[in-house]
């Protein structure tokens, strides 16, 4: 088996695979204050609960954004699963020219995510693909028709966006992030939910048809939206195509997969 951890400003995400086979995955929130034993106790007590035997584990690959948990979950892969990690950054040879200045300046998670949407989608079809990630940052990442991380776009989340509003103006109150029952809001709440809901639509659909134009062949470009409100927004856009909420935790057993070979 391989885990697979892919390590965020919000959540750690892990992922279980057996072969090409996802397993099990979990969602755990970001802690940066976590030992690597209260890490490894909590992966402990979730393989116990889902039937999965930890000596299994063969390989742990990990994708960070995060520098004061690294060296934490490194230590507690060798510790609890006696393994050297594998640990993706934009400077490793993942099997992709990365063409920013500097390469090690791109988020580990945004080159993870790339892979996995050209592997799937562009390499058989020799096409730009375009990737959508609704993290804690909103982040946009272009890769050309022949395999290369051209660069992208990053702006604030959506989560990041609703605390601005509520932290900056006295009068506005928290809201969660959900569609409203229309654009035009009759209640400060709805108002709200209409201008973060369908202004990071708009905010989408814009970009993503910037970048069209930008990228050789844009026109043909297939975009992917993964991340935790991808599901519930990419419905409203007019430019994503595909949902792949695990594309991050594919990446990594892709680049395991290349670094074995």
């Amino acid at each position: 088996m391989l885990l697979a951890i892919d390590v965020g400003n919000t959540n750690i995400v892990v992922g279980v695979f057996e072969g090409i086979r996802l397993a099990k995955s979990w969602r755990l929130a970001t802690l940066r204050e976590r030992t690597a034993d209260e890490i490894g106790i909590l992966l402990t007590q979730l393989f116990d609960s889902s039937g999965l035997a930890r000596g299994g584990v063969s390989g742990v690959i990990v994708a960070s954004v995060v520098p004061p948990l690294t060296a934490t979950i490194e230590e507690m892969a060798r510790e609890y699963f006696g393994c050297e990690p594998l640990t993706v950054d934009g400077g490793m040879n993942v099997g992709m020219p990365v063409l920013y200045t500097p390469p090690s300046d791109v988020g580990a998670d945004r080159i993870v995510n790339a892979v996995a949407a050209y592997e799937t989608y562009g390499r058989d079809a020799r096409v730009p693909v375009i990737v959508v990630d609704f993290g804690t940052a909103t982040t946009f990442d272009a890769i050309s028709a022949v395999g290369e991380y051209v660069g992208g776009v990053i702006c604030p989340g959506i989560g990041i966006s609703a605390d601005a509003l509520f932290q900056r103006a006295a009068r506005l109150p928290r809201v969660d992030v959900r569609k409203p029952p229309s654009i035009v809001g009759q209640t400060t709440v709805t108002s709200m939910q209409a201008g973060l809901f369908f202004g990071y639509v708009s905010m989408v659909d814009g970009i993503v048809q910037r970048m069209r134009v930008e990228l050789r062949a844009g026109d043909r470009a297939v975009c992917i939206a993964t991340g935790g409100m991808a599901d519930i927004l990419a419905k409203e856009t007019t430019s994503i195509q595909h949902v792949e909420p695990d594309l991050t935790l594919q990446g990594l057993r892709m680049i395991w997969e290349r670094a074995r070979a």
